[in-house]
């Protein structure tokens, strides 16, 4: 038996032997190229063995290198080109053609609750790709959409970390945020700031009311559709790293000492500094608080997937420094994505994310400090300590930004975790139902410690400001859980030549947010960085806690029919009801309805060679926008001890009512047409669309001054007092080609233009005001009415500078001095007034333009995005911000009035004084740019090469993001969006505008590896 038993294994054994014999002997490295029609080699086909996970794509070039067996069949597939399968033979060379199959009408685009070829669509959506957004060396990929859209504006800031701005078409809401939904793998959000670039397959923009309504509540302000990276066949491994400095590219020269020597002698019309020429250059205080930082990105990525399931797992690490001294942030995020085909008749999938982001802050207003501190006062004296500007006769100005910054201590820590998980169950053929539960929970802490610390040469000398006596811990934690669930019920089928899909569905969401502050001074410093409120006085301590909780449901349907897929239509219905407004008023209905005939399956097109595709489309719909606080409907008061009152010898307790509930408040919403022309043309080398739309908000919610008299401390009640609309049109133009040598490129062009106007008021002509804050002097200079835009600036003309006393005497300013601004008398009734006011500019951009090109000749590839604005304004506040000696810019020292004939276009040094801050026409100016939005040179190593390292594709590039911006805006950057919060009372969003300290231009340069093992 033992000997039986050997000899059955020795026989194994051998059949073992010659099986792996055999393989090896039919195992071979298949080589290759992919082309066109044309010959033009095709670079990232996919390339896999037929029921293998065994794959590979191609080189830019076309090429591809495989390891396979005589008898396997390869599957080749490329969007756009027919598949095609081939039976491997003995031969080791293997040239593929593909058939181009897909015209521009039959891409594949993400809408509300769905894809649908670009043929079916009847709004306007807008996609761009992953592989263009993970190009930018963006910490944000909203930064990345920038140029690329037609009808997006997007508005970045130069703090470390922050979220752009993005408007679609246009500023149409007054009171909340005016930024679009964001809906990641079908969860809702409100920013995508814990998204890693790398993890994004496709973002697409709804831009008309038709794609968004069905999206109803939170649709107003448009919605991006991002689609995370799945997983798909061979087992890959990707890498993509870059390092880089950001430096500023654009900074604003100062007055050196000497020079603001003498403009202070100026502005006090004395010898305030006897001896200008003694102080020299003096410091350069913008040299001193800012730098050219480090920022890195390193990501991987594990993915792969079979018929039956897929996964895709990444971690990514993010870190940039800004360019002002100590801020730096950095954020680490990792990515879980699985589905699984569990039977035939049900498919589930989960995608997870989890984000944690870390921040050392600067003091908000650090950029203003160094452009206004004294130029006279050095950074240090002889022995060591600071700076004082009280040591010299500057007078209000306490400000030495190096020690600011340096005791400045703000740390900002929070974490996320967002996500979504699905079920799809097939019910009958045709018939699917889906449930969708996503949501998030995040947490932000953020400490501020203002230490005790003495830095005077003289002990607690009043006059010295560089001491602190009494340290102060702040204490905020934010915390948010929101969630969504959706389910719906989708059937489709096809009759003959008719084409149905019926989708319906319901959706309830929750979001919760809660916030605690907390302050105790007296803290004791502790280098270890554990600071408690615990340790402050008791009595000193002070907490106070606030939240939000909003509800919504809500049911929506749509309907697609296509007949002979020549003529389409698109409705849609859904109704929400939010928790946020009273409950009579409660349910809005947002219905859209969508049409399109492809005029290029007509008969009578076909013998038309040079179109391939032409579709006109028109659209109508209603979105929502429940942007407002939660607690609008709720009246507030405040206890107050100290007005107790004594009844039948029992005390009651006075209080304030805090807020005042609107007696009628209804849904803002936003009603827009949209009317297009899109198509292909010669052999889909040459692309067009064109749009015109008209969006108008209608009931649009703005805040009503009311009259403390009524008993309440809160000085207005919001209700719905105008309407908006945004009207403009779109165009967009694209062209692509190459030849056999292995060169293709293509160009993508797009402008945008849109006219921002109110058309009703609810309370007739009156205005509605803002801008009021320390920034304009404390007067408004933003004005919304009827027939202008919105926010637009608003103030006197300025016809020039008085020159003389006599000019002044005869003028309608007869409290003037020479060297002040001379205003026009519109009314002719010799008295300068408010009646005397004009419009001065539009913050609304009119023009919005984009170019990309990309470029690639065999291994070598060459990107290259402009982008600009045109026709928009800017309230230069910096240059009219004067509460005692501030510095001025050495273009206004070049430029100003300093006696007779100097000037007649810049005042004096007195230019904070008399009735110059007044909101006129000399703060007003062109806001209109052209950038070189990025240059990207790349390299890709020949496959031959990479395989002998074990890697399928090796890539290296050099980068270089806002390189140069051409402008002629005084300031530091001519992108100024609206107001981070709230100003004098009034919504941020119409303080738009208005450049209260923005930061610098700043431009990237990195170098970067991608990797495919």
């Amino acid at each position: 038996m033992k000997r039986l038993f050997t000899h059955c294994l020795y026989g194994v054994f051998l059949c073992i032997l010659f099986a792996a014999s055999a393989f090896a002997q039919n195992a071979f490295t298949l080589r290759g190229k992919v082309t066109d029609a044309k010959g033009i080699g095709l670079p990232a086909v996919s390339v896999a063995v037929k029921g293998t996970t065994k794959g590979t794509q191609t080189d830019p070039e076309g090429n591809f290198s495989l390891q396979v067996n005589t008898g396997n069949t390869l599957v080749f597939t490329y969007l756009g080109f027919e598949s095609k399968e081939i039976v491997v033979s003995t031969a080791t060379t293997l040239n593929v053609q593909l058939v181009e199959t897909s015209t521009a009408l039959e891409q594949v685009v993400v809408v509300g609750y769905g894809v649908q070829k670009k043929l079916d669509v009847t709004g306007s959506v807008a996609q761009v790709k992953g592989a263009e957004i993970s190009k930018q060396s963006v910490p944000n990929a909203v930064s990345a959409l920038q140029g690329k859209v037609a009808g997006v504006q997007i508005t970045n800031s130069g703090v470390a970390g922050t979220s752009p701005q993005i408007r679609i078409r246009g500023l149409g809401t007054a009171y909340g945020d005016a930024n679009p939904l964001y809906v990641v793998d079908g969860a809702w959000y409100n920013d995508i700031g814990f998204l890693n670039p790398n993890d994004i397959e496709s973002m697409n923009i709804l831009k008309d009311a038709s794609s968004e309504a069905i999206y109803g509540i939170r649709a107003a302000n448009g919605v991006v559709l991002i689609t995370t990276k799945k997983g798909k066949g061979d087992t890959r491994i990707f890498y993509n790293g870059y390092v880089g400095l950001q430096t500023i590219n654009n900074t604003i020269k100062m007055a050196n000492a000497s020079q603001y020597a003498t403009l202070i002698n100026e502005l006090n019309n004395a010898t305030t500094f006897p001896n200008v020429n003694a102080y020299g250059n003096g410091t350069d205080w913008m040299e001193q608080v800012t730098r050219t930082s480090f920022t890195t990105n390193q990501y991987l990525t594990f993915s792969g997937g079979s018929e039956k399931t897929t996964y895709n797992y990444s971690v990514g690490y993010f870190s940039q420094g800004g360019n002002v001294e100590k801020n730096q942030y950095s954020r680490i995020t990792g990515r879980l994505q699985n589905d699984l085909l569990a039977t035939k008749w049900l498919k589930v999938g989960y995608n997870a994310i989890l984000e944690s982001h870390k921040s050392t802050d600067v003091p908000n207003d650090i950029i203003y400090k160094a452009v206004t501190a004294a130029p006279v006062v050095p950074v240090y004296y002889a022995d060591g300590t600071w700076g004082d500007p009280a040591d010299y006769p500057v007078g209000n100005v306490p400000n030495n930004p190096a020690l600011q910054l340096d005791v400045f201590t703000q740390q900002s820590k929070g974490r996320r975790i967002t996500g979504s998980a699905y079920a799809e169950i097939y019910l009958t053929k045709g018939l699917t139902f889906k449930s969708n539960f996503g949501g998030e929970y995040s947490d932000v802490d953020r400490r501020t410690y203002n230490p005790v610390y003495n830095f005077n040469a003289e002990t607690n000398t009043p006059i010295h400001t560089q001491y602190n006596q009494i340290s102060l811990l702040t204490i905020n934690q934010d915390e948010n859980q929101n969630w969504v669930w959706e389910n719906t019920l989708t059937y489709e089928k096809t009759l003959d030549q008719h084409r149905f899909t019926v989708l319906g569905g319901i959706s309830a969401q929750r979001y919760k947010n809660y916030n605690v502050e907390g302050s105790a001074r007296n803290v004791p410093n502790n280098t270890s960085g554990d600071l408690y409120l615990a340790l402050g006085d008791n009595d000193t301590r002070t907490i106070k806690d606030g939240g939000a909780l909003a509800t919504a449901q809500s049911y929506f349907g749509r309907i697609n029919y296509a007949y002979k897929d020549t003529y389409l239509l698109n409705a849609s219905l859904r109704a929400d009801g939010s928790s946020k407004y009273p409950s009579d008023n409660r349910w809005g209905y947002f219905p859209s309805i969508g049409v399109g005939w492809v005029i290029s399956h007509e008969d009578f097109m076909k013998d038309v060679t040079w179109v391939n595709d032409l579709k006109f489309r028109g659209s109508w719909g209603v979105v929502g926008n429940s942007s407002i606080q939660s607690d609008i409907s709720t009246l507030t008061v405040d206890q107050k001890p100290e007005f107790t009152a004594v009844f039948g010898g029992l005390p009651y307790t006075g209080a304030n009512v805090t807020s005042i509930v609107p007696p009628t408040l209804l849904w803002e919403r936003g009603e827009g047409t949209d009317i297009a022309l899109e198509g292909a043309f010669l052999d889909n080398r040459l692309t067009a669309e064109i749009d015109w739309y008209n969006r108008t908000t209608t009931r649009a919610i703005f805040p009503i001054p009311v009259l403390t008299s009524l008993g309440t401390t809160s000085s207005q009640v919001i209700g719905n007092q105008a309407d908006i609309r945004n009207r403009g049109m779109e165009f967009s133009l694209g062209w692509k080609d190459g030849n056999s040598t292995g060169f293709t490129y293509s160009v993508n062009g797009n402008l945008s233009v849109n006219n921002n106007k109110v058309t009703k008021v609810e309370s007739g002509n009156n205005p509605i005001y803002a801008g009021g804050d320390a920034a304009t002097g404390g007067q408004l200079s933003n004005r919304s009415m009827v027939g202008q835009p919105l926010a637009q600036f608003y103030g006197l003309i300025v016809d020039g500078v008085f020159q003389t006393d006599t000019e002044v005497a005869s003028s309608a300013q007869p409290d003037a001095s020479p060297g002040d601004f001379r205003y026009r008398d519109v009314d002719g009734n010799g008295i300068i007034d408010a009646r005397d006011r004009q419009v001065l500019g539009n913050p609304n951009p009119k023009y919005m333009y984009g170019i990309n090109t990309s470029f690639a000749y065999k291994a070598f590839d060459l990107a290259l995005d402009f982008q600009g604005v045109a026709g928009v304004e800017i309230y230069n506040a910096n240059k009219g911000v004067r509460f005692g000696s501030e510095n001025y810019s050495k273009d206004f020292y070049d430029h100003r009035w300093h006696g007779e004939g100097t000037s007649n276009s810049y005042p004096s040094a007195n230019v904070g004084g008399g009735q110059n801050y007044l909101p006129n026409s000399w703060y007003v100016e062109s806001g209109s740019y052209f950038r070189i939005r990025n240059i990207q040179l790349g390299y890709t190593f020949p496959t031959e090469l990479t395989s002998k390292w074990k890697m399928q594709k090796v890539r290296l590039y050099i980068n270089a993001q806002n390189p140069i911006t051409f402008f002629s805006y005084t300031g530091f950057n001519p992108e100024v969006g609206t107001a981070k919060d709230d100003v004098g009372g009034t919504p941020k969003n119409l303080n738009t505008g208005i450049d209260r300290g923005a930061y610098p231009l700043y431009a990237t340069y990195n170098f970067g590896l991608n990797v495919t093992f």
